[in-house]
């Protein structure tokens, strides 16, 4: 059984008269947390498809101001930080390889789990 067909069967069982009003309640509390689990989903998805960041993106901060900043005057960091962007790049990589990168992909890529 998928969440939708639970959820239709849920709001049967509510709407039977043989429901005792204690489980009508619990049911109502369930699709009150379900709704706010559904724009939590909603929230976490809009902030991993914004903080993602694409190669392109890597690429223009590595070559930024703020890669000096990031990395606080660690020059040897910053310049395999940047090889590796530039790696990716040449690689034909759409995304930064970094683990919140990867993961936040991966979330993404199974979003309708999240929306269920």
């Amino acid at each position: 059984m998928d969440k939708r067909t639970l959820v239709d069967k849920l709001k049967a069982l509510q709407a039977s008269p043989s429901c005792c009003p204690e489980l009508k309640q619990a049911v109502n509390a369930y699709f009150v947390a379900l709704a706010a689990e559904q724009v939590a989903a909603k929230n976490l998805i809009a902030e991993l498809e914004d903080d993602v960041v694409t190669i392109d993106e890597l690429i223009e901060f590595v070559h930024s101001p703020e890669l000096k900043e990031y990395f606080k005057g660690n020059e040897a960091l910053a310049k395999i930080f940047t090889d590796n962007a530039e790696a990716l790049k040449t690689s034909g990589a759409k995304y930064c390889n970094c683990f919140a990168c990867q993961v936040g992909l991966e979330i993404l890529d199974n979003r309708d789990v999240l929306l269920a």
